[in-house]
C-alpha cells in the first residue's frame, strides 16, 4: 500500500490528511486502515477510477475524501464521520447508513440512501431510480433530480429534492417526508400531496442549511402518506 503521511494535502475538516493511492493499493488495503482508523484521522484517496466498495463500515468519527468517481456502494453501512466523493457515485451510495455524513459532488446512480437508518446524504447533482427506498431514518438532500420510483416503503426520515421527481414518488410510503422543488412526475400509492405548515418550514431549513443549500423552503411542496394502506379492508379480500 503506498500512504503519503500528514503531506501538504488536507482534508475537509482542515487538518492534515494521510493520502492512498489506489494506483498502488487494493480497495480492501484501504478500507482496512479505515477500519483502523481513530477518531480524528483523516484520508484522501486518489485514483479511484470508479472502484467498487470503498469506503464502507467505517465505524470512527474520521475524515474520507475521494479525489474521483467512485463505483457500487460507495460509504455502505457507514456508522459516523464524513466521507465525500469529488465526483459521481454509483448504485447504491450510502447503503443502510446509520449515522454520519455522506457527500458527493456530482452525481449518484440509483438507490441512493436505500434502507439508511440515520445521518444525512448529500448529493449535489442528480440520483437515478429508488433515490431512497425503505429509508428508516435517514435524511437525504438532492441538489438536481431523482428518478422513478424513489421513497418507495420508505418507512421514516426526511427526502428533499431541489429537482423534480420522477414517477410513482412514494408508492406505499409510510411516515418519511418528501419535499420537493420541482415538477413530479406522478405519486405512488397512497402518496399525496400535504400542507406546509411551520413546522416543516422549519426542518426543510435546517436540511438545506446543513447540505450547503440555498434554495428557500418556501419554494418546496410536501409529499407523504396518506395512511390508506394502513389497515386491513376486507373489500380487498378477494384480491389474495
Amino acid at each position: 500500500m503506498t500512504l503519503i503521511a500528514a503531506q501538504p494535502v488536507t482534508s475537509s475538516r482542515g487538518g492534515p490528511a494521510t493520502t492512498v493511492d489506489l494506483a498502488d493499493s487494493t480497495v480492501r488495503e484501504l478500507n482496512q486502515l479505515l477500519h483502523d482508523a481513530a477518531d480524528g484521522d483523516a484520508f484522501v484517496v486518489e485514483s479511484p477510477v470508479g472502484s467498487h466498495n470503498i469506503a464502507v463500515g467505517i465505524t470512527a468519527d474520521i475524515d474520507v475524501t475521494v479525489e474521483g468517481n467512485v463505483g457500487y456502494y460507495f460509504a455502505g453501512m457507514h456508522q459516523t464521520g464524513t466521507a465525500t466523493v469529488h465526483g459521481s457515485a454509483g448504485v447504491g451510495l450510502a447503503e443502510n447508513i446509520m449515522s454520519g455524513v455522506v457527500h458527493v459532488t456530482g452525481d449518484a446512480s440509483q438507490s441512493t440512501g436505500a434502507t439508511g437508518h440515520g445521518g444525512l446524504v448529500i448529493v449535489d447533482g442528480n440520483t437515478g431510480a429508488r433515490c431512497g427506498i425503505s429509508m428508516k431514518g435517514v435524511d437525504i438532500v438532492v441538489g438536481g433530480s431523482i428518478g422513478h420510483a424513489s421513497a418507495f416503503m420508505a418507512q421514516a426520515g426526511r427526502l428533499v429534492v431541489c429537482g423534480d421527481a420522477g414517477e410513482a414518488l412514494g408508492d406505499s410510503i409510510y411516515e418519511a417526508r418528501i419535499y420537493v422543488r420541482g415538477e413530479v412526475a406522478s405519486l405512488g400509492a397512497d402518496c399525496v400531496e400535504k400542507e406546509m405548515r411551520p413546522e416543516h418550514l422549519a426542518e426543510l431549513a435546517d436540511l438545506l442549511e446543513r447540505a450547503g443549500r440555498t434554495e428557500r423552503p418556501e419554494e418546496f411542496r410536501r409529499y407523504g402518506s396518506a395512511r390508506g394502506l394502513y389497515h386491513f379492508k376486507v373489500d380487498n379480500a378477494g384480491a389474495y
